[in-house]
């Protein structure tokens, strides 16, 4: 990915979202209003004139959660974005990623994450799968983690091989707890490693599906398709609406448990294409790779990637198949609950 492109995406956007004749700059802030999974009407200001004396802050651009970006799709991208978050594992660290469905999902790959998973000694964790497939049962789904080169780098935990446990959810409407594999409760510390792109079912995947669904064990992923209405059976759902809600809470249920300042998140833009990495064979991808963002928010992460997405070149149909899911519902619902904020400062590593 080219520094030119990416630096055309972030002027785009910042020409589209602020006020008109403000300068675009290497930190911009992005506040949004609250709409109905519709494009945001949002605003930018540049850092400069954020930090010079005179200038009064408005409270979003003094809550506003970092989003950190960069055009550079490779180890050391990844580390850069990750070494922005200023932030270290103090015990044993979780490293969740999708495995990946065979034969031809777009999984992030060992080459390019491997390097900083084993420069945290980190472990990657999975669960299995709902829904059938080559991953739905421990013995299958380990051959596909070492088939897909994650065993070369780094121990790989399947983390409901040996059972399951409920985390509770503070208030929820749809869900009462969340079911995760039980080896979860062995780590201290979590890098939630996305693979940002579509999803048949959810409109898109990001920061807050890998943890929802990725971390919930089968029976976790049904009560989560579900709404919180059953544990086993289909996957399949009649709300909607719902069941994006669930996901949300699920979330809240993973950071109250272990801490906030024990999660993080990075996002991969690479392989941009209207299915999810659970597909064994997905389109191919209309829009250009764009790059790595890094959060310790994961509304405003997800949120920063979908707002890139809409601005990018071939966007049509990733756009087509988030809104016809209300995948915007999710990140709505994610703020509303407490989860994260949809508002946040980009800052352009690559600037």
């Amino acid at each position: 990915m080219k520094k030119g492109f990416s630096l055309f995406l972030l002027a785009a956007l910042a020409l589209s979202l602020c006020a008109c004749g403000q300068k675009p700059a290497e930190t911009v802030t992005v506040s949004a209003v609250p709409q109905t999974s519709a494009p945001r009407e949002s605003q930018m200001a540049a850092s400069e004139e954020a930090s010079a004396p005179e200038a009064e802050a408005a409270p979003e651009e003094m809550t506003a959660p970092v989003v950190y970006f960069t055009a550079d799709i490779s180890p050391e991208g990844l580390q850069a974005v990750y070494d922005a978050l200023n932030w270290q594992p103090t015990g044993k660290l979780a490293v969740k990623v999708s495995t990946g469905e065979p034969p031809a999902s777009n999984y992030l790959r060992a080459e390019l994450i491997g390097p900083l998973v084993q420069s945290l000694d980190g472990t990657i964790v999975e669960c299995n799968t709902a829904y059938g497939g080559s991953r739905a049962s421990s013995a299958m789904h380990r051959q596909v983690a070492e088939d897909h080169g994650f065993t070369s780098f780094a121990p790989f935990d399947l983390m409901d091989e040996e059972g399951e446990v409920q985390w509770p959810v503070t208030g929820g409407q749809r869900l009462a707890y969340a079911i995760v594999g039980s080896h979860a409760d062995n780590y201290s510390d979590w890098l939630i490693l996305s693979h940002y792109k579509g999803h048949a079912m959810a409109g898109f995947g990001g920061a807050i599906k890998n943890v929802a669904i990725g971390m919930s064990s089968p029976s976790g992923k049904v009560y989560l398709h579900s709404a919180g209405t059953r544990s086993s059976g289909s996957i399949m759902h009649d709300d909607q609406d719902a069941w994006l809600e669930a996901m949300a809470e699920m979330v809240t249920a993973v950071r109250d448990h272990v801490g906030e300042e024990h999660i993080v998140y990075i996002n991969v833009m690479n392989r941009l294409s209207v299915d999810c990495d659970c597909d064994g064979h997905p389109a191919e991808p209309d829009i250009h790779d764009i790059g790595i963002l890094a959060s310790t928010d994961p509304v405003a992460l997800d949120q920063a990637c979908y707002d890139l997405v809409s601005r990018a070149e071939g966007n049509a149909s990733l756009l087509r198949r988030i809104e016809s899911r209300n995948g915007l519902h999710t990140l709505e619902y994610a703020e509303q609950i407490g989860l994260g904020s949809r508002s946040y400062t980009l800052v352009d590593l690559d600037a």
